[in-house]
């Protein structure tokens, strides 16, 4: 097979698995409304909610997907919805009629993520018990609401937030860990905006971009009952010896938050929680699977790993690599032609100033590996893509990796230790002409590491 066929083969099983997890449909599949009852269809039974009961519907949310959710929920509620709000990132869009969209920033919280914060708040504090709240949540819900917190008087800014999600992204620290940080020191994550909903009725959509699909942890779990404590917190920023280098404000609420034997705004009360429906629309998996039935019809022979893959993109990329030169040399199943498919959220420790994202540098570190492998094996093909068409804060999904690849970059007279001693693979795989660009999906969960072996 030529290098064009497989890159092709891979965009296709690619795509297949961002259509299984598109959020326009999945609603509707899972959402339904017949004679002024909401009809919830959860894995293994059904919710039915009559809309009898209340006088005021409104959607709101936050995160990459949210947009096509709330189009299918303006189809789906017609003249019943009274209106919404949701936050999205910046060119993830759609066309709605009454509820109104705020573009903000992502992976940083900007102005408009706290403005969309407090608005979203507003709307929750009016709600009573014949309100009913929609809330579509999905992954980078974290950075698109933004409300800055307090403990016992003191008090964080924006920028103060902003700060510290700009070190917890580059210190290598787990999205779980990043999110546990980042509820302790919000008014609306961590629960929060379920306490701010109450007396309300609310029904949660959620399309997990998180490993293992924690509710409170996808988007900071801002509906989701929260067990962490700023004593947790606390030691996630000295794990990664961030302490020295928070901003003043922060570090002091988190020290003096750790000293409380219980943080008074943890938000566990059974009576809000019984107003509160969470229900999983998507995730990583359900990409997963759909992923292997498409690469199984294009004649391969395939191995789903797993679809909770974690841990330093370059050592990731090592693994693949290896088990990638052991089925070229038949010496692993599955036979070839093979495809192995994975999914997760990986990590990277920045170091450099380069420009790039967990997909591109596992991309590249698998092309070093390819590099320092068997010689004659030109069989291998790789693509890792993030499955909101941004990797990092760039506009690629990711980026492939084969000996094509390989070659070109050594043409152009690129040093594989060089770019990732920089963190920049994105330069890297531009000037190889070998980036993976789909544009925005408009979905989110997680990553996908496809490889193929001919």
């Amino acid at each position: 097979m030529n290098t064009s066929q497989a890159f092709s083969d891979l965009k296709t099983i690619y795509q297949a698995a961002i259509k299984r997890v598109d959020p326009y449909t999945m609603v509707p599949s899972r959402v339904t409304l017949d004679n002024n009852t909401l009809h919830i269809r959860l894995d293994n039974q059904k919710m039915c909610l009559s809309l009898d009961s209340f006088e005021k519907i409104y959607v709101l949310g936050a995160g990459k997907a949210t947009a096509p959710m709330a189009r299918a929920m303006e189809e789906i509620l017609g003249p019943k919805l009274y209106g919404g709000l949701i936050s999205v990132k910046k060119g993830h869009t759609d066309t709605l009629n009454k509820i109104e969209i705020i573009e903000a920033g992502h992976p940083v919280p900007d102005e408009n993520s706290a403005s969309a914060a407090r608005q979203i708040i507003d709307i929750a504090a009016k709600g009573d018990e014949r309100t009913l709240f929609i809330n579509l949540i999905s992954g980078g819900g974290s950075a698109l609401l933004a409300c800055p917190g307090e403990c016992q008087g003191t008090s964080i800014t924006l920028a103060d937030k902003q700060k510290t999600t700009e070190l917890l992204l580059a210190c290598g620290a787990g999205i779980n860990e990043i999110n546990m940080v980042r509820k302790q020191l919000s008014g609306i994550k961590g629960g929060k905006l379920a306490r701010h909903m109450y007396p309300a009725t609310s029904v949660n959509l959620i399309l997990s971009d998180v490993v293992g699909d924690d509710l409170s942890a996808i988007a900071s779990g801002p509906t989701a009952a929260d067990f962490t404590t700023f004593a947790q917190a606390l030691g996630i920023v000295k794990k990664y010896e961030l302490s020295s280098r928070l901003p003043a404000r922060v570090a002091n609420m988190l020290e003096t938050g750790a000293q409380q034997k219980r943080d008074k705004d943890h938000v566990s009360d059974d009576k809000i929680f019984s107003k509160v429906h969470n229900i999983l629309l998507g995730n990583n998996l359900s990409a997963l699977n759909t992923a292997r039935q498409k690469a199984e019809s294009l004649g391969y022979n395939t191995l789903v790993l797993s679809s909770r893959i974690t841990g330093e993109a370059r050592e990731i990329a090592r693994v693949f690599s290896g088990m990638a030169q052991d089925i070229a040399l038949g010496n692993l199943p599955p036979q070839r032609p093979a495809c192995v498919l994975a999914g997760g959220e990986t990590t990277v420790t920045i170091k450099g100033n380069g420009k790039g994202g967990r997909n591109q540098e596992m991309a590249l570190s698998f092309l070093q590996t390819l590099d320092a492998g068997p010689d004659g094996i030109e069989n291998i093909f790789f693509l890792s893509g993030a499955t909101d068409g941004n990797d990092g804060p760039t506009d690629a999904a990711g980026a492939f990796a084969s000996q094509t690849v390989l070659k070109a970059g050594k043409k152009a007279g690129l040093d594989i230790i060089e770019y990732l001693g920089r963190n920049d693979s994105y330069t890297y795989f531009d000037a190889a002409g070998h980036l993976f660009k789909p544009g925005p999906t408009n979905t989110n969960v997680c990553d996908l590491q496809i490889l193929i072996v001919t």
